[in-house]
């Protein structure tokens, strides 16, 4: 999935997405289960390992337009 994608989704904390898939109307058996918080967990994780990055590419820019400036 693109950064486009992620961001029109609409964010729904870790904890309440994982109560949705235990709590879902489809019963998963153990292995459909586990692959299905693999999934949420590692998009969470590159989602927020991106915007780390994003963080960082921003904050390097701000001093590289101060150096110019100065």
């Amino acid at each position: 999935m693109t950064q486009q994608a992620e961001a029109s989704r609409p964010h729904i904390p870790l904890q309440d997405r994982l109560r949705q898939l235990l709590d879902g109307p489809v019963a998963l058996d153990k292995r459909a289960l586990l692959g299905t918080l693999y999934a949420e967990v590692s998009r969470c994780e590159t989602v927020a390992y991106a915007a780390g990055w994003n963080d960082a590419l921003a904050t390097t820019r701000r001093g590289t337009r101060r150096e110019e400036d100065a």
